[in-house]
């Protein structure tokens, strides 16, 4: 899974496209992330700016957008409806894929030191990444806003985490920024039937954390009860992390339960949408679809088709669009209009178009780019592939099992199967144009001057460096090649008698994959200059070889006394 982070810092500027458009040309310029949103706002005088990347990437690139905002925004001219204390008011960070909120707050921590040491910008850390209780609300942090920086940055216990000092010309030019870390707030609204503004609120009332108040007699028109301290009493609501309000929406003229999910963890988008369903069934209204406002991690979507399949006793191993599929139609996504997850989900909208895949061309396609002259796609790639499609036989056997009638009490033992053979299928196609791309690393590097003696070394350094990779690649072919294996032998002893031969068929393009890939193991180990390195790897592979023979054998065995 890649690891990605998105970045989400409010800048105090919002009417000047100049300035905005010189902070925005500092991500568009960087490596490794991509611009996603630029909002500005003229009555708050604030750009809120979404990028998303890898973490090294997303944390360089905050650094180096911090730093410029500090160089081009003056606080002392500043004015606007929005609370701020800072030229870059806050920077998030959030965890997208492959990463936890907690290494999010690490980073945070160790880019607000940065911040602070570096570009001179003193900062405070909240939310998860707050290194005291109470400063994990940013209003703490924020508190009296930029005209309360001259008295905090003196005043034990006010300073910022890093870069307290006395105000000077510096500070008092840049203010204060805070850095921190968040989970993915997903802002929604679930589509009721009904014109109601008062029904939806009452909605929402039953589910969002905060409830609604107690009230003395009639539940409705009656005073709020107060406690000893003179607080409203509040009857909790259903789902944690959320906050929620009805509304009517001209547009569509129906009601909304709009509502903001501010820990996915606790409450993810499917849970939501059957609880607001519920109540709203509990107050005799229909809850007919749901709108996502902004974007979207893509487990969010993956988790709500499985919990829906789940529901229906399916199998969850089926591929990804199909997952969505389920998604998109189960929360009513395309309710109100089309739903194109490649423009609302994170992933898709970051993934490199530009460069065209061997596992995007059709079948006949990729035949023909194998056919071609060029050195690749060779053995390599095609042992990927056969490693994969033994994957996809075992998965699609374990999916028919899962469904077959008859067999409805062992849907879920085979809807595992399928599960880890998509994760298999899925390594392996990646490892497809993985080989190709190790083959170009060494023609690449064949093709590094050699004018010079020190030419000569770098050349020969990077040959060997791409050599070894080279090597790497297959064998990681040939081990997750052979873990296809263990489901294709559960699917010849277990699962639908009606489909054996093609768990059978399976086990044959596993055993051609593990051996295809081993003779591109030895004959790139060939080339090495670490024999003992060499040796080491080419051992692996001949044990896998041997294993992959004797698993076959059995296999097919298996499949011959079932036919």
């Amino acid at each position: 899974m890649n690891r990605l982070v998105e970045c989400v810092p409010n800048f105090s500027e919002g009417r000047d496209m100049t300035i905005i458009n010189q902070i925005t040309a500092v991500i568009k310029s960087a490596s490794g992330v991509k611009l996603l949103d630029v909002d500005p706002g003229e009555a708050t005088n604030r750009t809120v700016v979404t990028f998303v990347g890898s973490p090294e990437a997303v944390v360089e690139t905050a650094f180096q957008v911090v730093k410029k905002a500090g160089e081009l925004i003056d606080m002392r001219h500043h004015h606007g409806a929005h609370p701020r204390m800072g030229a870059t008011d806050v920077c998030p960070l959030i965890p997208i894929s492959g990463i936890t909120l907690e290494e999010c707050a690490q980073l945070a921590r160790d880019l607000a030191k940065r911040i602070a040491a570096e570009a001179g910008i003193p900062c405070y850390c909240y939310e998860a990444a707050a290194l005291t209780p109470e400063r994990r609300n940013l209003a703490v942090c924020r508190q009296g806003e930029y005209e309360a920086l001259a008295e905090k940055l003196s005043t034990p216990g006010k300073e910022p985490d890093f870069g307290a000092r006395p105000i000077d010309e510096q500070v008092a030019r840049t203010g204060c920024t805070a850095v921190g870390a968040r989970d993915f707030l997903i802002a929604t609204n679930f589509n009721l039937n009904t014109t109601s503004t008062r029904r939806a609120n009452a909605i929402a009332f039953d589910v969002r954390e905060k409830g609604r108040p107690v009230r003395e007699g009639n539940p409705i028109t009656g005073k709020p009860k107060k406690d000893e301290n003179g607080n409203t009493i509040m009857q909790p609501g259903t789902l944690k992390g959320t906050k929620a309000i009805g509304w009517f929406i001209d547009e569509y003229k129906i009601a909304q339960v709009s509502m903001n999910i501010t820990d996915i963890n606790a409450t993810p988008l499917h849970v939501a949408f059957d609880e607001v369903s519920r109540c709203a069934q509990n107050r005799g209204v229909r809850v007919t679809g749901t709108e996502i406002v902004g974007l979207v991690p893509k487990r969010t979507l993956i988790d709500a088709g499985k919990y829906f399949l789940e529901k229906q006793h399916r199998s969850t191993g089926i591929p990804e669009a199909d997952i969505l599929n389920i998604a998109i139609h189960s929360l009513g996504l395309d309710d109100l209009k089309p739903f194109d997850p490649r423009e609302k989900v994170i992933e898709y909208m970051i993934e490199d178009n530009s460069a065209t895949k061997l596992v995007d061309l059709t079948v006949k396609g990729f035949a023909e780019e194998t056919s071609r002259e060029s050195p690749a796609p060779g053995g390599g790639t095609i042992a990927a592939y056969m490693g994969a499609l033994g994957a996809a036989l075992g998965t699609m056997v374990a999916n028919l099992s899962s469904h077959k009638p008859g067999w409805d009490d062992r849907w879920q033992e085979f809807s595992v199967w399928a599960d880890k053979g998509q994760e298999l299928m899925a390594n392996l196609l990646h490892l497809v144009d993985e080989d190709t791309e190790a083959f170009n690393r060494i023609m690449a590097a064949f093709g590094m001057p050699k004018a010079t003696d020190d030419d000569k070394a770098a050349r020969s350094a990077a040959i060997q460096d791409a050599t070894l990779y080279a090597t790497q690649v297959p064998l990681r072919t040939m081990q997750e090649s052979f873990k296809a294996f263990e489901i294709c032998r559960a699917m010849a002893e277990t699962g639908n008698p009606n489909s054996v031969s093609d768990a059978g068929v399976g086990a044959l393009a596993v055993r051609a994959a593990v051996l295809g890939a081993g003779l591109n193991v030895k004959i790139n180990a060939a080339s090495l200059k670490d024999r003992e390195t060499a040796d080491k790897l080419v051992a692996q592979a001949n044990e896998l070889i041997a294993k992959a023979n004797v698993e076959e054998a059995e296999i097919t065995k298996i499949v011959e006394s079932k036919i």
